[in-house]
């Protein structure tokens, strides 16, 4: 199993915004092969913005990178850049690989 997520610092006042994107925008992760799951996390507040994570689970690392390169990529994030700054600098993403044998 992989897991790769993406944190956005989202600006304080945005959040509503930033969460109707992802409401609305296409998702096309169903149609790969190794796709398990997606969430988009809410965290902590601080002074100028609050912490989102998206958060999908994949059957293998080579699954999430064939996300990357597919067609479903290309148009999940077209007109990503055409938005007004939501976000402080750009995702961290953080990837991670399944330890086996660990309860």
């Amino acid at each position: 199993m992989y897991i790769a997520m993406n944190r956005f610092k989202v600006i304080k006042g945005m959040e509503a915004e930033f969460e109707e994107v992802w409401r609305t925008r296409p998702r096309n992760l169903h149609e790969l092969e190794g796709y398990i799951s997606f969430n988009l996390l809410k965290g902590a507040t601080a002074e100028d913005h609050t912490l989102y994570s998206s958060h999908t689970v994949w059957q293998s690392e080579e699954h999430f990178v064939a996300w990357t390169k597919s067609q479903q990529f290309r148009d999940s994030h077209r007109g990503a850049g055409d938005r007004k700054p939501m976000f402080l600098g750009h995702p961290n993403f953080e990837g991670f690989q399944a330890v086996e044998g660990v309860v």
